[in-house]
């Protein structure tokens, strides 16, 4: 027997099967897959500001609905690569992709190591969190809208209630 338990296509979660009108017209059993619990709100103690930034721009930005708290560790693994992805670009920016060693030598920057591996680390968890093109094709939700100021917009609704003159809450 060739490859194991892991080999081939993921499997496909019952939302996504119904979204997209049970295409194989198997019976489905949704109670068999485990489902996401709670929600994701304060980043970890532990996250410097721009891991914080990073932290607040993908739950503000993700598709609604999609990330729970089951999925924190998986955030927080594409929050500090994301962080730390940028600053080994900073500094490749800054440095260059060859360096001299102290003995004039030129070397590849240890900074563009850094940065593929965080960029790899990125691109898996992107995949995972449904924060790649592909991975929201699949979600089968449309990209947000986005309020004048910048931020998403979650309904049609509170975007009038934002801009009615004669809110309640003013």
């Amino acid at each position: 027997m060739t490859g194991n338990h892991n080999s081939g296509r993921k499997p496909t979660p019952t939302a996504l099967k119904v979204l997209h009108g049970n295409p194989g017209k198997r019976t489905l059993v949704p109670e068999s897959e485990p489902q996401g619990q709670g929600e994701l709100w304060a980043p970890p103690p532990w996250f410097d500001d721009d891991q914080r930034d990073q932290w607040h721009y993908a739950l503000d930005f993700a598709p609604p609905g999609l990330l729970t708290a089951t999925d924190r560790q998986m955030l927080v693994v594409w929050v500090v690569a994301c962080v730390e992805h940028e600053k080994a670009v900073i500094e490749l920016r800054k440095h260059g992709q060859v360096v001299k060693t102290a003995d004039g030598n030129v070397i590849q920057n240890p900074y563009l190591g850094i940065a593929n591996r965080q960029a790899m680390i990125l691109i898996r968890a992107v995949s995972e969190l449904g924060f790649s093109p592909a991975a929201r094709a699949g979600l089968g939700s449309r990209a947000p809208e986005f309020t004048p100021d910048g931020r998403p917009q979650t309904s049609k609704l509170t975007a009038y209630l934002a801009r009615k003159p004669d809110r309640l809450d003013s």
